[in-house]
């Protein structure tokens, strides 16, 4: 097992490793003491696998809960589910001292944290990540939400989660399409901080050490999120491929998954990188490659037109002004910041 600590202004562990579901009930009982209760929400694919493990694990220590399950799949990160999951708290009479506890991949773990933060004015939870995406980004940071029909995460609060137990032995559930999707985060975090994990993982594929390269990818995000807990200067590199991903994500109707989004997007990145020259050239074709070696697309067929007023409505946005992460070279990006309408026309750069 591997443990990251978080030091954020209510700091917290990571732990990492296979056979952590089962510790689940003393965890909670260690850092929530007065918990009488919990809610645990999940979605109805993770809930088969790994539903009874986990509220067995709460039970045995007298906690009492019951288990409000999602549909699977990102349109269900709605605010009518939300406000669903609320209720359902307020029916068991869910209090201040009581826990959430997020089963699932980055969809549950988003929703679940704003219930948390919204709920009473903010009770704690815990963050179960069952997806490879979840395990290396969403269930660390703080970043809780729920998607408008305008656009990906725009309804959300930063709530830092109690802790996080990510047992890799949820990841052999996962189908190959899914742990794929995952991979992108995992590359985006080496093409962002770490040129020999990106040569490990373009040697290794998806053969690489999970428990490890999960800790490598939650040590970097852990050191990022303690610099800038609110998302107001260096996190932002952490959206690197996410202008263009979520833009693609949300006009595809989910149809696209969320790496296979942000792979595009990060491929379309370097390429208008390399054409502005912000960027060698080589860089897009190693980006490319890594991309095709795990399966992931680089290109898409939703026409341009479509997706300049997603881009233009990106959260990111502050004024009249977009940010883009921007690769310096495999392993460093910079913040180029941009009018929208040049925002708009350095994406339509690298199609």
């Amino acid at each position: 097992m591997k443990t990251v600590y978080v030091p954020v202004s209510d700091p917290y562990e990571v732990r990492i490793g296979p056979g952590l579901l089962p510790t689940l009930g003393s965890t909670v009982r260690t850092l929530c003491p007065r918990a009488a209760q919990y809610v645990l929400v999940t979605d109805a694919g993770v809930g088969r696998h790994w539903g009874e493990i986990t509220a067995s694990s709460l039970d045995a220590t007298g906690l009492a809960g019951d288990t409000y399950t999602l549909p699977e799949g990102e349109a269900s990160k709605t605010a009518a589910n939300l406000v669903d999951v609320l209720n359902f708290a307020a029916a068991r009479h869910l209090t201040r001292s009581d826990v959430f506890i997020a089963l699932g991949g980055g969809m549950v773990g988003d929703l679940t944290g704003l219930a948390a933060a919204t709920y009473m004015r903010g009770v704690a939870y815990i963050q179960l990540p069952t997806t490879l995406l979840a395990a290396v980004d969403s269930s660390v940071g703080g970043k809780t939400a729920v998607d408008l029909p305008a656009g990906k995460n725009l309804m959300g609060a930063f709530w830092q989660p109690k802790h996080v137990l990510c047992d890799t032995d949820t990841l052999s559930t996962l189908s190959d399409a899914e742990f794929t999707s995952g991979c992108a985060e995992v590359i985006k975090t080496a093409v962002l901080f770490d040129a020999d994990l990106f040569a490990r993982l373009l040697r290794e594929g998806k053969d690489f050490d999970r428990e490890a390269v999960i800790a490598q990818c939650v040590d970097y995000k852990q050191d990022v999120v303690a610099e800038d807990e609110r998302d107001t200067g260096r996190r932002a590199f952490l959206n690197l491929g996410h202008t263009m991903g979520h833009a693609l994500e949300a006009e595809s109707g989910f149809a696209l998954s969320h790496g296979q989004a942000v792979a595009i997007g990060m491929a379309t990145v370097c390429r208008a990188a390399a054409k502005t020259g912000l960027c060698p050239d080589d860089v897009p074709r190693q980006m490319e490659d890594i991309l095709e070696k795990f399966g992931l697309p680089t290109r898409t067929d939703i026409p341009f037109s479509a997706l300049v007023e997603r881009i233009r409505s990106d959260k990111k946005r502050s004024g009249g002004a977009i940010s883009i992460i921007v690769p310096v070279r495999i392993g460093a990006c910079a913040i180029r910041t941009m009018d929208t309408a040049a925002a708009v026309e350095f994406m339509k750069a690298g199609l």
